[in-house]
């Protein structure tokens, strides 16, 4: 008698080498599905496309009208300013009085020396007289040779401190004088310093008088222009407010070095024969033809700075892809970068993203706004 329980019965319809086909199949999907690699990052970026221009527009730059000179007008004395008879936009002239110090103790000072002059010329009297009475007894051996010579001694000395008390006379008078600010130029005053009531040193500025005469186009020039511009170009300035009254001129200097705060440069322009209209502190508009030669430029974003060495972030149209190349800058400011090597027309500069990059990445062209 067999008591062995009978095992599981198939299904109806199946068999046991179709389930270990399907276990397989499956098993097999598994692993396919887990060696795909993972779709690559499409990074959108913006950009631009290189186009060559010529470098030969005319600039327009806005500056003012300044005197060629500019004299600072000051004391050669400390003092107490008790007047001030010019302010700015005065016109002076040569030998006027431009302010006064308190001069009490330089007068106080000149007669002092004054009364040792006159005590330094009596002394200087009595000795004259007692060494023109010694020569005569000398002569009639009526003094000694010891007495004469002694006599001569002290007018020496009377001399001498008669031309040490005029020399002291001279620096006082010479001082009293100093307490009085005379112009020696003519011209117009532009800037005032010290006010009366203040004391003031040496040297220090009451008022600053624009010389008469020549005149210069002042401007705050970008080093891209600066950079630019040929050797001793003709410039030509006009009137702000009325173009029609115009002057020509040369560079007559450039400010070795840029202002800290705005970056430019500080150029002065010699006017020829300026008319009139074209005053000090006047708003003139200055013009100047840039030389003809192919310029490439990009925005500063687009610029990658390592090691001292700079590159741009190219885009390959076919592909999709970027590749890091190298450039050469010519010049740069903070609105653009103009390129001496490295790039060609219709090359496509990523501007925007540049550090999330990686060579061979794709990415995804996005048109910039307007």
């Amino acid at each position: 008698m067999n008591l062995k329980s009978p095992g599981p019965r198939p299904r109806p319809g199946s068999h046991p080498c179709t389930l270990v086909t399907l276990a397989t199949f499956a098993l097999l999907s598994g692993c396919d599905r887990a060696g795909e690699a993972p779709a690559p990052e499409i990074r959108p970026v913006r950009f631009v496309t290189i186009e060559s221009f010529a470098a030969g527009d005319t600039v327009a730059l806005t500056g003012s009208i300044q005197a060629e000179k500019e004299i600072n007008q000051s004391f050669r004395i400390d003092g107490r300013l008790i007047e001030r008879n010019v302010n700015i936009g005065d016109n002076v002239r040569p030998g006027q009085l431009i302010a006064r110090l308190d001069s009490q103790n330089e007068e106080s000072s000149l007669l002092a020396a004054r009364a040792q002059l006159i005590a330094a010329e009596a002394q200087l009297a009595e000795a004259r007289n007692n060494f023109d009475r010694f020569r005569d007894l000398v002569a009639e051996n009526a003094v000694s040779r010891a007495s004469f010579d002694q006599a001569e001694s002290l007018l020496r000395s009377a001399e001498a401190r008669v031309e040490s008390a005029r020399s002291q006379v001279t620096l006082a008078e010479n001082r009293f004088g100093y307490t009085r600010l005379v112009s020696d130029v003519a011209g117009v005053v532009t800037a005032q310093g010290a006010e009366p009531g203040e004391v003031v040193g040496a040297g220090r500025m009451i008022v600053q008088v624009a010389r008469e005469g020549a005149r210069d186009g002042v401007f705050d020039v970008p080093p891209r222009i600066k950079d630019a511009v040929p050797a001793n170009p003709q410039v030509t300035v006009t009137l702000t407010a009325d173009p029609a009254v115009v002057a020509t001129g040369t560079v007559r200097e450039v400010a070795p070095r840029a202002d800290p705060v705005t970056g430019t440069f500080r150029v002065r322009v010699g006017l020829k024969d300026p008319p009139p209209a074209m005053r000090l502190g006047a708003t003139v508009t200055g013009r100047v033809k840039l030389p003809a030669e192919p310029a490439i430029e990009i925005p500063p974003s687009a610029v990658m700075r390592s090691s001292g060495k700079t590159s741009v972030w190219v885009v390959d149209r076919q592909t999709g892809t970027v590749a890091l190349r190298p450039i050469e800058i010519r010049s740069s400011d903070p609105v653009r970068v103009q390129v001496a090597a490295g790039l060609e027309p219709g090359d496509v500069v990523v501007t925007a993203g540049v550090q999330a990059l990686r060579p061979g990445q794709p990415v995804r062209l996005i048109e910039n706004q307007p």
